[in-house]
């Protein structure tokens, strides 16, 4: 049983999206059709624009199967962990590179791999109903999906905030740091997506986009305290806006994570804003399967999806703990 549908009428070809008990996590049959379907219709002349939808209405792809894959590495099958971050990871490229107008549109959450497969996409719809995040840190992971690219060219800070707090914002805030192109209402969205299916041209498809709210993400605090890479200087700034309750907030975001994930994270973010694309996807195939042996991942998923108790064990558990070696080994560059 295929977990995608799809269909071909006026020049579109729509892929939809349809694990529902999963919120669409992407698991390995999922990213496969994916990768076949598109590569079939970006030969297909008789199609000239793809769209990516979702049957269910609380997310458009809550990431990746990563129980699967800590399922994997409790057996000790790394081959099955290579594939699927493989897999996963060619298709991120096919979007990025993908020869035709290709559109996501987003009414729910959309989050690690749901994102690998949209925002590398030329147009991205969201609603106030979306909800974009990255929080691998919390699992003891790292933003992958090509996120080491795209994170470091948002606004200054943003993309290291983004990736080490796994802070969630909304469709609105994604379109002010440029995760999405246009804002449509949940009520409109329908139309727009009827629009599209007729072959209407996007200008017109998309005419309704636009919202009267504003973006509440503080861009200069964000570019203040998270400029850097340096975890402990990021933490210590944070720490210090003593009143400040946005930046409380974050300090108890950060102190959830794993402490490896963190710093993990800041090298790739750093190492990704000065490698192309191609190169970052390399990396982040080698640092997940790098990462999924460590204790922190298979005990943050279990804390996180598994048991939901939301209490992980991290270790070590503090920054200060985390052995530089086993960073660069993770990341492949030196760490700091």
């Amino acid at each position: 049983m295929s977990h995608i549908r799809t269909s071909v009428s006026n020049g579109v070809g729509e892929i939809v999206l349809d694990r529902p008990k999963a919120l669409n996590a992407l698991d390995q049959s999922m990213i496969d059709d994916m990768y076949v379907t598109l590569g079939e219709w970006g030969d297909d002349d008789a199609i000239d624009t793809v769209l990516v939808t979702s049957a269910s209405d609380r997310a458009f792809c809550a990431g990746g199967d990563i129980r699967a894959i800590r399922e994997h590495a409790i057996d000790g099958d790394a081959a099955s962990i290579s594939r699927y971050f493989g897999s996963e990871y060619r298709l991120d490229q096919l979007v990025a590179d993908y020869p035709k107008p290709y559109i996501s549109l987003i009414d729910g959450a959309a989050m690690g791999g749901g994102l690998g497969i949209s925002v590398h996409g030329e147009i991205r719809v969201v609603t106030e109903n979306a909800m974009i995040a990255m929080p691998e840190t919390a699992i003891g992971f790292f933003p992958d999906i090509g996120s080491t690219y795209f994170l470091p060219r948002l606004p200054e800070g943003v993309g290291m905030w983004l990736g080490l707090t796994g802070a969630r914002i909304r469709g609105v805030d994604a379109v002010a740091v440029g995760l999405a192109t246009h804002f449509v209402s949940a009520a409109d969205l329908p139309a727009v997506a009827d629009s599209i299916r007729a072959g209407a041209p996007l200008a017109d498809a998309l005419a309704t986009s636009g919202t009267e709210d504003t973006s509440d993400v503080p861009l200069r605090k964000v570019g203040e305290y998270f400029a850097d890479d340096n975890v402990n200087a990021i933490l210590g700034g944070l720490r210090g806006a003593v009143g400040d309750d946005w930046a409380q907030e974050m300090v108890g975001l950060l102190e959830n994570a794993s402490p490896t994930s963190l710093l993990v994270t800041a090298a790739m973010i750093s190492a990704g804003a000065r490698s192309g694309i191609d190169e970052c996807f390399d990396r982040e195939l080698s640092a997940a399967e790098q990462i999924t042996t460590t204790h922190d991942f298979r005990e943050g998923v279990r804390a996180v999806l598994v048991d939901k108790d939301r209490s992980p064990a991290f270790d070590p558990a503090t920054i200060d703990d985390v052995d530089p070696a086993l960073v660069a080994r993770i990341v492949g560059v030196p760490a700091g």
